[in-house]
């Protein structure tokens, strides 16, 4: 009996955290203030979900009886189909990734003038004859930092300041790894089962931790101006890094987005009582697949 309610529990917990908390998560809007904390959540969410399918087919193995087909059937087929869709949608995400990044770098290298920044954590920094004023970032082995010459004429220092170090930001914390993750594991879930607005919300706490780290350089006053000079200026889709034809990190793009990072932005970031709450969530939902094998284990346990 104790087999038959833990792999229950895990195909249930998959589905949950798999299908419906995305959902439930994207509509916290107040979890913005705590960017760091909750991009840990989403993740820990997220790793959750696929242990769980990953485990439901094992232990369905090991400790179902033979009068319950239609739930070992059931455990098998989760995490087949996870496997199987976690392995496509890695593939095809990471290798179109690379490939456009790849393009664009060498497109940038050809038609960017090249700039020394000193202490700048990018290997460059390229300014583009473009006429909307951007910035954004290329983050891999080869980072580039990339400026329109329009954002360098309109940005005042101290704002021109604020966006580099939004963007270095993106490439010292890895926020394109984050995103490539988020972004596999949308993939690999059917499509008319995706939460689309949980991936829009984990781009969006991505600037806004990218963001925290200009406004402790430039102060909230120079980030505040330049995302206002730089609304619209962004390459198409830049900001919704998964969709980018650019694998772009970091423009801004649109005046909402700018419109929720400036009210962010003026709001009170969270106390130490929310962040640890939510990062304390966080660990929990990690713990959880391992949570509901402990009657199997101490089951075992007593056998011996």
């Amino acid at each position: 009996m104790t087999g038959v309610v833990v792999t229950a529990a895990l195909i249930v917990g998959a589905l949950f955290t798999v299908l419906l908390a995305p959902h439930l998560l994207a509509r916290q809007t107040w979890l913005r203030t705590a960017p760091g904390e909750t991009l840990f959540l989403w993740q820990a969410v997220s790793l959750s979900g696929v242990a769980a399918a990953l485990l439901a087919a094992p232990v369905a193995a090991l400790t179902l009886p033979h009068d319950r087909p239609w739930l070992r059937s059931a455990a098998y087929l989760l995490s087949i189909l996870m496997l199987l869709r976690l392995l496509v949608s890695g593939h095809l995400v990471g290798t179109d990734l690379r490939r456009r990044r790849a393009e664009h770098r060498n497109l940038i290298d050809l038609l960017g003038e090249r700039v020394e920044r000193p202490g700048a954590c990018a290997e460059g920094v390229a300014v583009i004859a473009r006429g909307n004023p951007t910035v954004y970032c290329l983050p891999g082995r080869h980072d580039r930092i990339i400026l329109s010459q329009e954002a360098v004429d309109r940005l005042s220092p101290e704002e021109l300041e604020a966006v580099m170090a939004h963007e270095e930001a993106h490439l010292q914390q890895r926020h394109d790894l984050l995103l490539e993750l988020f972004t596999v594991l949308h993939e690999a879930v059917p499509r008319r089962l995706r939460a689309d607005e949980a991936l829009r919300e984990a781009n969006l706490l991505a600037e806004v931790l990218a963001d925290r780290a200009a406004v402790r350089r430039a102060g909230p006053v120079a980030l505040a101006r330049a995302l206002v000079t730089m609304a619209g200026g962004a390459p198409t889709g830049a900001t919704s890094y998964p969709r980018t034809p650019l694998g772009a990190v970091g423009a801004v793009s649109g005046g909402a987005q700018v419109a929720v990072r400036l009210k962010v932005l003026a709001s009170e970031p969270a106390d130490r009582v929310l962040r640890t709450a939510v990062l304390l969530t966080g660990v929990a939902m990690l713990l959880l697949p391992g949570v509901l094998l402990l009657p199997l284990l101490w089951g075992a346990s007593q056998i011996r």
